[in-house]
C-alpha cells in the first residue's frame, strides 16, 4: 500500500470518528432517550432540574426523566403506574438520566412521576 493510500485510510478514518464526536456531543439527553424508548413522544413533563419524557407505542407507554444540568451524579428517578397496576420504578444516582421504565397500558389511564435532585414532577392520570 502506498503512502498517499494510507494518507486517504486515515483521512478516512479521521472523518469519521470527528463525525461521531460531533453527534455525541451535540445531543446528549433528548436523543439518548429517544434511542431508549420507542414510540412517539406524547408528552414532556417539565420541572425545575428536569423534565420526563413520556412515549407510547402501541398499549406501551415509556419514560425517561432527563436532567437539565447533565454531567454531575446526582438522585433521579422516574416512575409509569399504569391504572389498576403498580408502578415500574427507576430510580438511583445518574450523571444524565433515569430510566427508561415501559408498562403494558393498553388503554388504561397513566401516572407518571420523576424527580432529579429536589426537584420533582408528578402527572395525575394522563394520556386516558
Amino acid at each position: 500500500m502506498g503512502s498517499s493510500a494510507i494518507r486517504r485510510h486515515l483521512a478516512t478514518g479521521l472523518a469519521v470518528l470527528t463525525t461521531a464526536g460531533l453527534l455525541t456531543v451535540a445531543a446528549p439527553g433528548d436523543a439518548h432517550a429517544a434511542a431508549q424508548c420507542p414510540g412517539r413522544k406524547v408528552r414532556t413533563l417539565p420541572f425545575a432540574t428536569g423534565s420526563v419524557e413520556v412515549y407510547k407505542r402501541g398499549g406501551y407507554v415509556c419514560a425517561v426523566t432527563v436532567a437539565r444540568k447533565q454531567g454531575a451524579k446526582r438522585k433521579m428517578s422516574v416512575s409509569v403506574r399504569a391504572r389498576g397496576g403498580r408502578p415500574v420504578v427507576d430510580e438511583g444516582r445518574f450523571k444524565y438520566h433515569a430510566g427508561p421504565v415501559t408498562v403494558h397500558a393498553g388503554r388504561r389511564c397513566v401516572w407518571v412521576r420523576g424527580s432529579v435532585a429536589a426537584g420533582s414532577v408528578s402527572s395525575g392520570w394522563i394520556l386516558c
